[in-house]
């Protein structure tokens, strides 16, 4: 499983330290604003002072809620508390929608009218132009540190900035206007900060719910789904559930690998995915499965072998025939010398079922058992003279076979049941396997007739004129 490290204690800080930052900013440009709209008796500056106070209630909001989202997860909430801030989003939402709802009426009500005054010195238009000048700050950094840390709370907060900073700037020229002669422009400039404040909220909305709803982040995941089919060894994505928690994404994939994986290798790729998702998004803790899968171009044969390691029994010497649409099979399992025959028969009658549910229950099975040595041979360099006349032996025949080979590097050792021989025959690189088999069989068996004494000769093919490491 790949799992997210909790946020260090400094970025927490960074976190904290912006929303306290944000309400006394927020509350500065309310209380300023205010002021400025009961002196002049602009409905737009009024308007926009009320979205100053909802901010700042908003921001409240967000402190309480980036404090209480970064607390570890316990036994109530086992995947932390991230979406508190989800929650403070959904909330200031709210407000944001109930403020523009009353700023429309005031605006339509404020349209009504025959005469209106507005009284806009100097001081108003300062208090405007100081605003946005805060309001770019405020939105810039916490826009960076919002998408450094993803919290969608301080993500909410430099939204609302963004638009106090676009409603400013409409409250400014609304004001111009109505000083000018126009005197519904303060009305006009009004319900266009209704306008932005209806859409923060609706932006602000829509990503709030989706992260209650635990909708897949639309971003990250054909992301993430994309990085994980590109690694090595990856065959399918069989499934990828994804949801937000806070500044995280959590879920669970379930991968599928080729069945004839050793358990290292399918952790390999395992591994290989998990940095795939952290290069992605290294917020991300994401449950990993492996499912192995059966490949279209297994053969026969390998798909016995795979049986059999899967109940650790060696299997060879396979033979497979199609007999009038029906499967036969022929495989050799050894299995310890010194086991029971009756319990030696009923792993060979598991192996044999556990073949039929792979083949189908037609498929015709039949096993043939080997005593598999399991003890450790003592062993010594045979005499040099009994070496020397097996060596020979082997020179004479390899150079009779068809195709003919050469032998080298032969080790003869002499154990309490007999010769073991191994030795290298080199033949040339476009004799094809079965070829180069049986010249190693017939070398093998000719020179077992000579010396019944061999309790094992094994014999190594290799290309001609190049000799493979020991």
């Amino acid at each position: 499983m790949t799992e997210t490290k909790a946020l260090p204690r400094a970025a927490t800080s960074v976190k904290l330290a912006a929303a306290k930052a944000s309400i006394a900013a927020s509350a500065f440009l309310a209380v300023a604003k205010l002021a400025a709209g009961l002196w002049s008796g602009s409905l737009a500056l009024l308007s926009e002072a009320g979205h100053a106070f909802v901010d700042t209630g908003a921001t409240v909001l967000t402190f309480f809620a980036v404090r209480e989202a970064e607390k570890p997860a316990d036994e109530k909430h086992h995947y932390g508390h991230g979406k508190y801030e989800a929650l403070a989003a959904l909330i200031e939402t709210g407000f944001l929608f109930g403020l523009a709802v009353f700023v429309v009426a005031e605006a339509w009500r404020r349209l009504q009218e025959p005469n209106v005054e507005i009284d806009a010195g100097w001081p108003i238009y300062g208090v405007l132009v100081v605003s946005i000048v805060i309001d770019y700050v405020r939105s810039r950094r916490l826009s960076r540190i919002a998408k450094a840390e993803g919290s969608d709370a301080l993500a909410a907060d430099a939204l609302h900035f963004a638009s106090d900073l676009v409603s400013s700037t409409l409250v400014l020229i609304g004001l111009i206007a109505a000083q000018y002669g126009f005197e519904r422009g303060d009305a006009f400039a009004a319900l266009g900060v209704a306008a932005f404040i209806a859409i923060a909220g609706f932006r602000l909305g829509r990503r709030t719910i989706d992260t209650l709803l635990d909708a897949a982040p639309r971003e990250a995941a054909p992301l993430l789904e994309r990085s994980i089919a590109e690694v090595p060894g990856v065959i399918a994505i069989d499934s990828l559930r994804l949801r937000t928690v806070g500044p995280d994404i959590v879920g669970e994939a379930t991968i599928g690998v080729s069945r004839g994986l050793r358990v290292e290798q399918a952790a390999r790729i395992k591994s290989a995915v998990a940095e795939a998702i952290a290069d992605v998004t290294p917020r991300a803790r994401v449950t990993l499965s492996i499912e192995p899968r059966a490949l279209d171009d297994e053969t026969v044969a390998e798909r016995i072998l795979l049986v059999g390691a899967r109940r650790h029994i060696h299997a060879h010497h396979v033979i497979a025939q199609q007999i009038d649409g029906r499967l036969s099979i022929g495989v050799d399992i050894e299995l310890d010398g010194a086991m029971p025959l009756g319990e030696a028969h009923a792993v060979a009658a598991d192996f044999e079922s556990a073949l039929r549910d792979e083949f189908g229950a037609d498929a015709e099975v039949e096993t043939h058992i080997e005593p598999l040595e399991t003890q450790l041979l003592a062993a010594h360099a045979a005499d040099p003279a009994a070496a020397g006349a097996i060596v020979a032996a082997l020179a004479r025949v390899a150079a009779q076979t068809r195709p003919p080979a050469q032998i080298g590097d032969i080790r003869v050792r002499d154990t309490a049941g007999g010769f073991v021989v191994n030795f290298r025959c080199r033949l040339d690189a476009d004799v094809s396997v079965q070829n180069a088999h049986d010249a190693l069989d017939e070398i093998e068996r000719r020179t077992r007739e000579e010396f019944p004494e061999i309790l094992r000769i094994v014999g190594r093919a290799e290309p001609g004129g190049r000799r493979a490491a020991r």
